[in-house]
C-alpha cells in the first residue's frame, strides 16, 4: 500500500463497561482515499470503536487524532464538526417531517427566522441525484412512510452532508436491494476518489473483498491484525475473527423429506398472487428473490398477520383459516421475523420473559406462573442454543445480535411448531453465530420440523436449501433442487427477463 496521509489515528484506545473490556488499547490508522474494512464477531468491539470515533462514547484511555491533531469529542456534534461521521446500522428517523428535513436535521437552511424550504428541497434533490438514489427515495416523503432501505439511505445522505473527512458505514447493506447496494458502492468509490477516509463494517465477506483496500480484524476488544485485501484470503480473515476454522459452515444431516407439512394453493395477499408451495416435514425450503419480490408478504400472510384474499393453507393435510397470528400458532406455524428488535423481541425484558412468551399457557397453573418450570425450560433452551448471557434475567437489549436471534429461535423451539418460517435469520449476525444458527436449522429439520427460510444472501440460499423456490413480482417463477442450483441459475430466475415458470 502507498503511504496515504492518515486522516484519523486511533492510538491505544480503551473502553471498559463494568468488568468487560469492550476495547483494549487498539491502535489503528484510517487513511485518506482508502476504504478500511472493520470486521469481527458480535461483541468484538466494532460498535464501541465506531461510537468512540463519532463522540457517542468517550475513551477511558488513549486518544484520537484527526489530521495529526489530538481531538476530544464530547458528543456526536463535536465529531460532526470535525468532519467525522458514522452511518448507524439502525437509523434514527423523525417520523413526522420530510426526508429533506431528516437529512438536514439541526442545520436547516434559513431565510431570516424561517426555514428556506425551497433551498432545502433543492439541495436534497440535488444530493439524491448526485448519490444515485433518484427513483429510490423522494425528498418530500414523511419519515414515517419510509421503508427500512429508505431509512438507511436517509442516514447515508445525512452523513455525507457538509464537509466530510471520514465516514464509517455500519452494516449499511443489511436492508438494501441490489440496486441500492450498487448505488452505495458507487458512492463509496466516489468518496475514496475525493480523498475521504472510509470505514466499512460488514459481516458479509464478499462485500469486504469487493469494496475495501485493507481489512482490520477485532476479536474480544483487541486488534488481531490488519491485512491488505489484495493479498488476503477470506478463510484467513474468518479464522482471525473467530480463532478457529469454520470451513464446514453448512454441515448437513442426510434425510428424506416426509409428508407435506405446509401446503399453499393459489394464495394471494397484498402484492402476492396465486402462490403454490409445499414444504415437507424435515425439509428446508429457501425462498429466494430480490427485495420487494413478495417473500415477506407471503410469510406474513401464512402466519395470519396479513389477510389472505384467496387460496388455501393446509398444515399436515388439514386446511386452516388464518385470521390472526393466534390462529397460525394454534395450527403449528411460527415466524421469526426479519426485524427481530422491532417485531419479535421485548428488548427491555429478560431472556426468561422472551423465551417463555410463546408457552405461557403451559407454564401457568390457574392464574400463577410456575416459576420453577419456567426456569428449567428457559435454561434448557439457552444452553441448547448456546445463548451467551450472564443469566436468564439479563435484559435482551444488552445481548449481541447473534444471541438475540438465537433467543427468537429458542422461543419457537419451546413452542414445538410443525412449520417454522425464518425471515432473514442471519441478518446482522457475525460468521460464528451464523454457523451456530445454521446448525440449529439443520437439527430442527432432522427432528422433522418443516422449515421455510427467506434469505437474500446467495451463499446462504445455496448452502441451506434442500429446495430453492424463487419469487419475482409477487409470484413464484421457478424452483431449483439443491443439486442443480447455482448463483447464476437463482439470479436468472430472480432478475427481470427470466421467463415465468422456467426451471434452470
Amino acid at each position: 500500500m502507498t503511504a496515504d496521509p492518515v486522516t484519523v489515528r486511533v492510538e491505544r484506545l480503551a473502553k471498559q463497561f463494568g468488568p468487560v473490556a469492550a476495547l483494549d488499547e487498539v491502535t489503528l490508522d484510517i487513511r485518506a482515499g482508502e476504504v478500511l474494512a472493520l470486521v469481527g464477531e458480535n461483541g468484538a468491539g466494532k460498535s464501541t470503536l465506531l461510537k468512540l470515533l463519532s463522540g457517542d462514547h468517550r475513551p477511558d484511555s488513549g486518544r484520537l487524532l484527526v489530521d495529526g491533531c489530538p481531538v476530544d469529542f464530547r458528543s456526536p456534534a463535536d465529531g460532526r464538526r470535525a468532519g467525522v461521521r458514522v452511518v448507524a446500522q439502525e437509523p434514527e428517523i423523525i417520523p413526522d417531517v420530510s426526508v429533506a428535513e431528516n437529512v438536514h436535521v439541526g442545520a436547516l437552511p434559513l431565510r431570516g427566522p424561517f426555514v428556506d424550504r425551497r433551498a432545502l428541497f433543492a439541495d436534497v434533490d440535488a444530493q439524491i441525484a448526485r448519490l444515485g438514489f433518484r427513483g429510490i427515495i423522494d425528498s418530500r416523503t414523511p419519515g414515517r412512510l419510509l421503508s427500512a432501505p429508505q431509512r438507511a439511505l436517509v442516514e447515508i445522505m445525512r452523513a455525507c452532508t457538509g464537509t466530510v473527512r471520514m465516514v464509517a458505514f455500519d452494516e449499511p447493506t443489511s436492508s438494501l436491494s441490489a440496486r441500492e447496494v450498487a448505488a452505495l458502492f458507487a458512492l463509496i468509490a466516489r468518496l475514496r476518489a475525493e480523498g475521504v477516509a472510509v470505514v466499512y463494517v460488514s459481516h458479509r465477506m464478499h462485500e469486504i473483498f469487493e469494496v475495501a483496500d485493507r481489512v482490520a480484524v477485532l476479536r474480544d476488544g483487541q486488534l488481531v491484525g490488519v491485512r491488505d485485501v489484495r493479498s488476503a484470503a477470506q478463510a484467513d480473515v474468518v479464522q482471525m475473527m473467530v480463532g478457529r476454522d469454520l470451513s464446514a459452515l453448512f454441515e448437513r444431516t442426510p434425510r428424506r423429506p416426509a409428508e407435506v407439512a405446509l401446503r399453499l394453493r393459489g394464495v394471494s395477499s397484498g402484492d402476492v398472487a396465486d402462490v403454490d408451495l409445499d414444504v415437507h416435514s424435515g425439509e428446508v425450503v429457501v425462498l429466494a428473490g430480490l427485495v420487494g419480490a413478495g417473500r415477506t408478504v407471503l410469510a406474513r400472510a401464512v402466519v395470519g398477520d396479513l389477510p389472505i384474499r384467496s387460496g388455501t393453507v393446509a398444515v399436515s393435510g388439514r386446511e386452516v383459516r388464518l385470521r390472526s397470528p393466534v390462529d397460525a400458532l394454534r395450527a403449528g406455524i411460527a415466524l421469526a421475523p426479519e426485524e427481530r428488535k422491532a417485531d419479535a423481541l421485548l428488548l427491555r425484558r429478560s431472556v426468561r420473559d422472551n423465551v417463555s412468551l410463546a408457552v405461557l399457557g403451559r407454564l401457568r397453573r390457574m392464574r400463577f406462573m410456575r416459576a420453577r418450570a419456567e426456569q428449567v425450560l428457559v435454561t434448557r433452551y439457552v444452553r441448547q442454543l448456546n445463548v451467551r448471557t450472564p443469566s436468564v434475567d439479563q435484559e435482551v437489549r444488552k445481548l449481541s445480535g447473534g444471541n438475540q436471534q438465537k433467543l427468537v429461535l429458542a422461543r419457537w423451539l419451546a413452542r414445538r411448531p410443525t412449520v417454522l418460517i425464518l425471515d432473514e435469520p442471519t441478518r446482522g449476525v457475525d460468521v460464528s453465530a451464523k454457523a451456530e444458527i445454521y446448525a440449529i436449522i439443520d437439527e430442527l429439520a432432522a427432528q422433522g420440523v418443516a422449515i421455510l427460510v427467506i434469505s437474500s444472501e446467495l451463499p446462504e440460499v445455496l448452502g441451506l436449501a434442500d429446495r430453492i423456490v424463487v419469487m419475482r413480482s409477487g409470484r413464484v417463477v421457478g424452483e431449483l433442487a439443491r443439486a442443480d442450483a447455482t448463483e447464476a441459475s437463482v439470479l436468472a430466475l430472480a432478475m427481470p427477463g427470466a421467463e415465468v415458470g422456467t426451471a434452470l
